[in-house]
């Protein structure tokens, strides 16, 4: 059953500021936006969330062309016409053709739901202010069949950034904010024995060890994420890699085995190439 407080779960590693992030957001009522780099567990967490205190989960995943009015509904004016052109009986009630979002879903959910609106600067800069008044009244009008949609209680919601364009203050005004760090080793590690338990610690402390030097490496166009991490980690162990095969590649130097888990473009793939070539030569 929901207790409505975030204690983090078996399977998401949360960081003691997180969960106070995560309870003061519910306690307050206000939306949580949450940021940090690609790879943070930032979408997961609204995820983590709702099966912590036992809540629905309704995602809203924001693209380029997304506009806050679907997150209220859409009014399928087309189909309509086409029905009545055919005479069809639906055409007599507006109803049948207006679509719900997701707002909408949460709104009218029975169970306070969490909802998530993921990656919200993907819109364009109006997006978020579309969206204050229905976030701050829970409330809505439906033009077309003159309802108003009121929510039967307020959702946790949960707002995603990756920091693409600057959100407006009005917008962060009503939000609380918080910014999940990098995770370091020990989290890291924690992260790791979540996903592979019993996995060798001494395998563990040497990729560990790489994929921190390869995140420092200046020039990295793409920093390997927590997730590319563990597709690395996984590999390793499916090819057997011992500790030794990783101790003697100095990623400063040389190329790590399996690299294409950690480096996804080129151009850092030729960084690595050079800084090998240049070591041979030195």
């Amino acid at each position: 059953m929901a207790s409505g407080r975030f204690e983090g779960t078996s399977g998401y590693v949360a960081t003691d500021d997180l969960k106070v992030a995560v309870n003061a957001a519910i306690t307050l009522q206000r939306p949580l936006l949450v940021k940090g780099e690609p790879g943070t567990g930032k979408t997961v967490l609204a995820i983590e969330v709702a099966k912590a205190i036992g809540a629905p989960l309704i995602e809203w995943h924001v693209k380029s062309t997304t506009k806050a009015q679907q997150g209220l509904y859409e009014y399928d004016a087309v189909s309509r016409l086409r029905d009545s052109q055919l005479g069809d009986e639906k055409v007599k009630d507006i109803a049948n053709y207006i679509k719900r979002g997701k707002l909408w879903e949460a709104f009218s959910a029975p169970v306070r739901p969490v909802l998530l609106i993921d990656e919200i600067d993907k819109a364009d800069i109006e997006f978020p202010n579309d969206l204050l008044q229905e976030l701050d009244r829970m409330e809505f009008f439906v033009y077309e069949t003159g309802e108003t949609v009121k929510a039967v209680q307020r959702p946790i919601v949960v707002i995603t950034s990756n920091n693409e364009k600057e959100l407006p203050d009005a917008f962060l005004r009503r939000c609380f904010f918080h910014y999940i760090k990098f995770p370091d080793a020990g989290t890291m590690q924690a992260i790791v024995d979540v996903h592979f338990p019993g996995i060798k610690q001494k395998l563990v402390s040497e990729a560990l060890r790489i994929f921190y030097e390869v995140r420092e490496v200046p020039g990295l166009k793409k920093k390997p994420s927590t997730s590319e991490l563990l597709d690395w980690l996984k590999l390793l162990m499916v090819e057997d890699i011992d500790v030794e095969t990783l101790r003697e590649k100095d990623p400063r130097k040389m190329i790590p085995p399996l690299h294409g888990a950690l480096l996804k473009n080129e151009q850092d793939v030729h960084l690595f190439e050079r800084l090998a070539f240049l070591a041979r030569r030195g």
